[in-house]
């Protein structure tokens, strides 16, 4: 079971936004992350927990942040009900979409293992319900992802298989580098593993 810590900025002025502490693993039906979230200062700023099925796609997905909580799942694409500080409105929303997707490195795992591509294969367009910080709001977006490669690297541990993705922004054409071992993103614009105390779990 993957423990450890990632710290989030600013991918563009490197500006600190807030350390992820998080612990994931794969179980019979699929994959669960559960993280606590800490404002540089330390402050409590939020949490994420995501199930996948054993597919890839979200069973479960509740986000929190600023007080404000989202509730969703794949349903009819991916249904999810937002709800306020006060606790007093909630508006629920639906998208013929493939999965959800955020600031929280769980979603990048998330979105490999749903579409399972091959290295030098074509890339692979998803339509994914991003939640925005600060008040999770939800908005539908477009990406193409592309395996570039798959390289072994020996360790202490044993051998770790490294994943390097090209995500595409298909709005904008933006493209960036997603580099995954198994359940770990160890880089991604935005993100940085700071500490990991066991190896990351390798899918099936």
């Amino acid at each position: 079971m993957p423990r450890g810590r990632y710290s989030l900025h600013d991918p563009h002025d490197h500006t600190p936004l807030a350390e992820e502490h998080f612990h994931c693993a794969p179980g019979p039906s699929g994959w669960r992350y559960v993280s606590q979230l800490t404002t540089p200062s330390g402050d409590h700023a939020g949490s994420v927990d995501l199930v996948l099925d054993d597919l890839g796609r979200p069973i479960r997905c509740e986000l929190n942040a600023g007080s404000w909580q989202v509730r969703g799942a794949a349903l009819d694409g991916v249904t999810w009900v937002r709800t306020d500080p006060a606790g007093t409105q909630a508006t629920e929303g639906n998208v013929r979409a493939h999965a959800f997707t955020g600031p929280s490195p769980a979603f990048l795992v998330a979105t490999a293992r749903l579409l399972r591509l091959a290295p030098a294969a074509s890339a692979t367009r998803v339509r994914l319900v991003a939640f925005t910080d600060p008040v999770l709001a939800p908005r539908t977006l477009d990406q193409s992802w592309a395996l570039i490669s798959r390289e072994t690297h020996a360790t202490d541990n044993g051998p770790l298989t490294v994943d390097e993705y090209q995500v595409t922004a298909l709005d904008t054409g933006e493209q960036h580098a997603v580099h995954l071992a198994g359940d770990v993103v160890l880089a991604a614009p935005g993100i940085e593993l700071e500490h990991l105390e066991s190896p990351p779990s390798v899918f099936t």
